[in-house]
């Protein structure tokens, strides 16, 4: 298996301070910034899983609050797109600045409602981004801006997660970049089901890896 330092980080700006758990693997190929779902953050065991699969393929992750513990009581807050973009956004400055992470290339993994943020984030400030991930997302979230990401991106919803499927679907349709929709047989929106969140985190490796090598378009594995 890789050897893969792990070790806390803290983000800070002024008088905000997130925390967050970077992990980086030996001779890393990019660094994978998740955004997390509602009511989620750095210690969720789904993207902590997606983390380690991603790590093992050589990719460095950053599992990161987007939200202070205060900010993350107030449901306003957790819903605000615009707000937990600019946050994925300064994690981004942070990593072209901080030594040893300032030569890597960029990805996003979004999930639910974090998935939103990544398109707009990816949209705003696209360079160094190689790629986008969203898992059983809410791309819907940031209609405004899915005509101009420029980013590869890739859809992954679960087969029972029927109107999160219709909301991808239309968000699909919105995206002009490279993109792909996959539908997990057998998986609802957490990706709970035997098997089913391994195929997430498979599919975003490859995906990511693939962009990552400056490559066009993976093949439809």
């Amino acid at each position: 298996m890789t050897a893969v330092h792990e070790h806390p980080v803290a983000i800070t700006t002024g008088t905000l301070s997130l925390e967050g758990i970077l992990g980086l693997p030996a001779g890393s190929r990019g660094v994978v910034v998740f955004a997390h779902g509602s009511g989620s953050g750095r210690f969720s065991p789904r993207n902590n899983f997606v983390a380690r699969h991603l790590q093992q393929n050589g990719l460095a992750t950053l599992l990161l609050d987007l939200l202070t513990p205060e900010e993350a009581d107030d449901r306003g807050k957790v819903f605000d797109i615009n707000l937990l973009a600019d946050r994925l956004l300064l994690a981004k400055a942070w990593l072209e600045t901080e030594p040893g992470m300032n030569n890597l290339k960029i990805c996003y993994f979004g999930a639910s409602t974090g998935a939103g943020a990544a398109l707009q984030a990816a949209a705003r400030e696209p360079s160094h981004v190689k790629a986008v991930v969203s898992r059983g997302g809410r791309p819907d979230l940031a209609e405004p801006y899915l005509n101009q990401v420029t980013s590869p991106t890739l859809l992954i919803v679960g087969s029972y997660d029927l109107p999160v499927i219709e909301i991808n679907q239309a968000a699909y349709e919105l995206l002009t970049c490279e993109k792909k929709l996959i539908i997990v047989p057998g998986a609802t929106h957490l990706f709970e089901e035997p098997g089913t969140l391994e195929q997430v985190a498979e599919q975003a490796g490859r995906w990511f890896l693939h962009y990552l090598k400056g490559n066009g378009k993976p093949d439809g594995r």
